[in-house]
């Protein structure tokens, strides 16, 4: 395996500026609510209608709940202990899916299938089977299928880990964030770490063709040599994928860090100095860094996926799956079909009352222009291959890509003096060092992002 090269502190501090995710271009803060429920289903006639065949999809489905608040969190998610919730929502998951295939037809393929949350594990086993019949019923899985789900280490045991494999689920993510006692109750999430060593091995007893672990760095009480012990237990856990995320401390946006100490957070240095020894012992750890956040062993698809140039990006990260519609079912879910982007209510009440109506629960979405197909097209090329040829984006757009970008061109220019990207007149090559900024070199071609007031609403984008 070629080494990277080493990144200095002095370089990610000069990159720790807020940006997006690019799960997808134009990113969700563009959504508009005049976007409704009768365009997103004009897009699904549109799509797969009239018997069109399509490529297989991806589909999401969000689960809310959760037992306990991580104080950390971000996602939509409602904490509650009382389970029968879970039967009330999975009842009107039921009917949205039914509102999807009165539109589609029953039997679409489907390559891609996450469940996240929230915490999936809330559900039982007798709901989490249920839920994979009703899918199973209404869509084609493919022989290939990728179908996963995030797993809370405190909500499973290995007799669970079986249950799930039992029911379809090839691939497991499990929401670690640091193996430090005291950084767990700082953040509230108090979790056994022998119990997660059991329940990787548990994964792996049961054929799942790839395990995900979710660290977290940037969190109250830690410092470089606590998460040190963090990375050396992962160098010891190896599960096949390890997504790796800064914590973004936004309380003003999002309740529940106001329980956060903001003294016990650690500084920008210390954080950019965790990032560089993260980078270090991940590379030493025999991982392949695939972009952004994330790593991979090299025989895992991912990895494979990277090397072969069949990288591809949707809402949910990085994925092996080609560029298709995705599907999403449930509160505050986010969908793309065709060239539109929508998103479901964000209330648990305002899901069940358009359902209640007969309604799609989109309440906001967006209709790519021509230049948004075009600079996702660019960006994702980017962000997926590291690279992007003129001949091809100015043949498949009828452009001239120079000229077209012009203003683009010259800010690359300050990016290639950095080392980032090579330029030449094929084309832009993200460079080794590059890869560890894509965001930065992706954030070039966003046209929405014209003044740093634009970016506060992102993390930073290391």
């Amino acid at each position: 395996m070629i080494a990277s090269p080493p990144v200095s502190e002095d370089l990610l501090r000069r990159f720790d500026v807020a940006g997006p995710r690019y799960t997808s271009y134009p990113t969700a803060d563009r959504f508009i609510e005049a976007f409704t429920d009768a365009d997103y289903g004009q897009a699904l006639e549109q799509r797969f209608g009239a018997g069109s065949r399509v490529a297989p999809m991806s589909v999401y489905v969000h689960i809310p709940f959760c037992e306990s608040l991580c104080y950390y969190c971000a996602c939509n998610k409602v904490i509650t202990k009382h389970h029968a919730r879970g039967a009330q929502y999975l009842a009107y998951l039921e009917r949205e899916m039914a509102l999807h295939i009165e539109r589609i037809g029953k039997g679409q393929p489907v390559g891609q299938l996450h469940l996240g949350g929230g915490s999936p594990t809330f559900l039982n086993d007798a709901e989490l089977g249920g839920l994979m019949a009703l899918l199973q019923a209404n869509f084609r899985f493919t022989p290939e299928a990728e179908i996963s789900i995030e797993v809370d280490p405190r909500t499973v045991d290995a007799k669970r880990i079986e249950a799930i494999a039992a029911m379809g689920f090839n691939r497991l993510s499990f929401g670690v964030q640091d193996f430090e006692p005291a950084v767990q109750k700082a953040v509230h999430r108090v979790q056994d770490t022998e119990q997660v060593f059991s329940l990787v091995a548990a994964a792996r007893a049961q054929g799942m063709q790839s395990v995900n672990v979710d660290l977290i760095y940037g969190l109250p009480l830690q410092t470089p040599s606590s998460f040190d012990r963090t990375l050396a237990e992962l160098a010891r856990l190896r599960p096949d994928r390890v997504a790796l995320y800064a914590y973004a401390h936004l309380p003003t946006r999002f309740k529940p860090q106001r329980r956060i100490d903001a003294l016990q957070l650690p500084g920008a240095g210390q954080k950019v100095t965790m990032l560089a020894r993260s980078l270090q012992a991940m590379q030493e750890a025999g991982y392949v860094y695939v972009g952004m956040d994330h790593f991979a062993l090299p025989q895992d698809a991912l990895a494979v996926a990277k090397r072969q140039g069949r990288l591809h990006r949707n809402f949910q990260g990085y994925s092996t799956q080609p560029d298709c519609d995705l599907i999403a079912l449930g509160v505050s879910s986010i969908g793309s079909v065709g060239p539109t982007y929508s998103q479901n209510a964000k209330t648990l009440d305002e899901y069940y009352d358009l359902i209640d109506h007969g309604r799609l629960p989109v309440v906001r979405g967006l209709a790519l222009s021509r230049d948004d197909i075009l600079r996702r097209a660019v960006i994702m090329a980017l962000m997926c291959q590291g690279a992007v040829h003129f001949e091809a984006i100015s043949h498949a757009y009828l452009i001239d890509f120079p000229r077209y970008f012009a203003t683009e061109m010259v800010a690359l220019a300050t990016l290639q003096a950095q080392g980032m990207v090579d330029i030449d007149q094929a084309g832009i090559q993200v460079t080794a060092m590059g890869w560890y900024f894509v965001r930065a070199v992706a954030m070039v071609f966003d046209r929405n992002l014209q003044s740093d007031i634009n970016r506060t609403r992102f993390s930073k984008i290391l």
